[in-house]
């Protein structure tokens, strides 16, 4: 985390002058003064002014978090933040979060993050046939022959996809819910019968529905959905 994050996140001010209070050499991590930029972890003592600030930040640190980010087109799923339009610095979190799999630059929608690296394997493995839903636009009309030929599966990526799905919702637009997640699966299931993709959005993972949030914006998962989207482990909440 962010020095000037944390000191303005303590509500003693914005991250602005969180910045002239280190310039200031105000602030100290474990006892010395550091440079403008400097990252801290959840055990470092933080103070200003010789009060510390970091008590009630450790616990919140060290909590779970799981939230859904409704990603927009040509932010990209890396933590890697020397990527221009990576998907940390967009959202810009008060804690180091990643993304538990991705979604193509190109697409948008939800995609799940979290701190906690011990739930990942479990909602990505693939034997455990999550679904995932997403709403797909085309550049010529969809006939019953795509729809029937995308059900069945396709080859793409050397191997035959799983049977999935789908349903026509529009001319151009159909319903489609996955149970695996192939590099751009979809976009290349509909190159197969010559359709090229023109808008993608997921709208669902397991029970994590999109619903009213707002593209660019995030919100923490409910009890309830988290206890849905993993029955069998007991999380810490939010």
């Amino acid at each position: 985390m962010r020095l000037n994050k944390l000191v303005s996140d303590g509500g003693r001010c914005s991250r602005r002058e969180a910045d002239r209070l280190i310039v200031e050499r105000r602030v100290t991590v474990n006892g010395r003064f550091v440079d403008l930029g400097a990252q801290v972890e959840a055990d470092d003592e933080i103070r200003l002014d010789n009060e510390i600030l970091r008590t009630s930040l450790q616990r919140r640190a060290k909590s779970k978090i799981y939230i859904a980010f409704n990603k927009p087109v040509g932010v990209t799923c890396t933590t890697d933040q020397r990527v221009e339009g990576n998907i940390i610095d967009f959202i810009d979190h008060a804690e180091r979060i990643f993304p538990i799999g991705r979604l193509d630059k190109d697409s948008e929608g939800l995609i799940l993050l979290t701190n906690d690296g011990d739930i990942v394997n479990e909602i990505l493995r693939a034997e455990n046939r999550h679904e995932k839903e997403y709403l797909v636009a085309v550049d010529k009309p969809i006939t019953d022959a795509f729809l029937t030929g995308m059900a069945h599966g396709v080859r793409i990526h050397r191997t035959k996809t799983l049977p999935c799905r789908i349903m026509r919702t529009g001319k151009y637009t159909f319903r489609i819910i996955l149970v695996q997640g192939l590099n751009r699966q979809i976009r290349l299931m509909c190159a197969a019968f010559d359709y090229a993709v023109r808008g993608l959005q997921r709208q669902r993972i397991k029970n994590i529905r999109l619903d009213r949030l707002k593209l660019g914006g995030w919100r923490n998962l409910s009890p309830a959905e988290l206890d849905g989207l993993l029955p069998t482990r007991q999380l810490e909440q939010p």
